[in-house]
């Protein structure tokens, strides 16, 4: 008995799920690059064609929504996760259209707007579509802590103004109502939001290295929120240095 090995020790459930996260960490970083190309789409593609014709940009949630279905269906783990991405997309493209199309002159429907397939969204975290609910969820998360810190600053009220004015005065007027953020009370305001959602961000990147049964849908939400905190810093450029390149006007 005496000479008999020790056996080998239990591996902790921790150092398991770390191992098995190193083993998907190429798959994870692939499916975070697709859910932050699909946060900056909508900025190249969804502003500008809001403005030129909200109806067809409502009308082409369907075809989001067929794509991302199709692909979601075809087996290949790429596509797989692209297409219940592109789903989550869906939901978010179409509030956002209809908010921008007819009701962007008022700010304080955007978030009950940008709401609208919520119930959807939380029933799609129980079923094969976590990944579109984890998208759509964390963008709204987002658009919320963007809309607060608007509040915050007061530049809400200013929203009206610039949305509503002449193509003329309109870059010029967003321009000063950046330059409002620079003072240094909503300026430690701003900083210490994208901190707080960085954090946040964080966390979730650590329930993904975690939690193995919901790490797809920890990994793809953090890649939302940071690219957010990433896109309403690009915004906030874009209305200091050229306000004609943001997509508020």
């Amino acid at each position: 008995m005496f000479n008999q090995p020790l056996r080998k020790p239990v591996e902790s459930e921790a150092s398991q799920a770390e191992k098995d996260y190193e083993a998907h960490r190429s798959d994870l970083r692939q499916l975070q690059l697709w859910a932050g190309a699909f946060v900056v789409l909508p900025v190249f593609l969804q502003a500008p064609w809001v403005r030129l014709s909200p109806l067809s940009a409502c009308l082409f949630t369907v075809v989001l929504l067929g794509v991302g279905i199709a692909l979601a269906l075809m087996g290949r783990w790429g596509l797989v996760s692209a297409g219940e991405l592109l789903v989550g997309v869906s939901g978010s493209w179409l509030a956002g259209c209809l908010f921008w199309g007819w009701l962007r002159a008022q700010p304080f429907w955007h978030l009950p707007v940008e709401s609208l397939v919520l119930p959807i969204a939380l029933l799609g975290l129980s079923s094969r579509w976590r990944l579109s609910s984890s998208f759509y969820l964390a963008s709204l998360l987002g658009t919320a802590c963007t809309d607060l810190m608007m509040v915050l600053t007061g530049v809400m009220n200013q929203w009206p103004v610039v949305v509503e004015a002449p193509l003329q005065q309109a870059p010029q007027l967003l321009h000063q109502t950046a330059q409002q953020l620079l003072h240094p009370q909503p300026l430690i305001a701003l900083i210490s939001a994208s901190a707080l959602i960085v954090l946040l961000a964080q966390f979730m990147q650590h329930r993904a290295r975690m939690a193995s049964q919901w790490r797809s849908t920890w990994a793809v939400a953090s890649s939302v929120l940071l690219t957010t905190v990433l896109i309403d810093g690009i915004f906030l450029l874009a209305a200091l240095i050229n306000p004609s390149l943001s997509g508020l006007i």
